[in-house]
């Protein structure tokens, strides 16, 4: 498996990692409601609320990054560059979310927009790579 492969898999485990500290806020607060879990967090605040979040966000990113390394992967857009941004991305991510639980708003906006930026070069990678043969 290539490593944009295995970057894909560490994304989709980043969701439910991000989930732990709101479980673990939710059975703070009186218990986990497993009848009613979207009206307990949305009570949530303070470190449950931002890893609700930032849990959501995770879940929000993640088509994006997997479309950017499927539309490179079904090109034929290999090497160094494709596993840069995928690795990036993930490092953005995993910051993302610890910047997030610790309240650091601009680290976590700039890492943000990181992950973000190498979503979309994921998916310009076919667009760039024919610039850079057509010239």
């Amino acid at each position: 498996m290539s490593i944009p492969f295995w970057c894909i898999f560490i994304a989709a485990l980043l969701i439910y990692l991000a989930k732990i500290p709101v479980a673990r806020a939710m059975s703070a607060d009186g218990g986990y409601d497993n009848s009613h879990p979207r009206a307990q967090q949305a009570r949530l605040n303070g470190l449950g609320a931002r890893a609700l979040a930032a849990h959501l966000n995770s879940i929000e990113i993640f088509p994006l990054f997997a479309a950017g390394v499927l539309m490179a992967h079904t090109t034929e857009v290999f090497g160094w560059w494709v596993d840069l941004l995928a690795i990036l991305f993930i490092v953005s991510r995993v910051l993302y979310l610890l910047f997030y639980w610790r309240d650091l708003a601009w680290q976590r906006s700039l890492v943000f927009c990181i992950g973000l930026f190498c979503c979309l070069l994921l998916m310009l990678s076919p667009a760039i790579r024919w610039l850079l043969v057509t010239l």
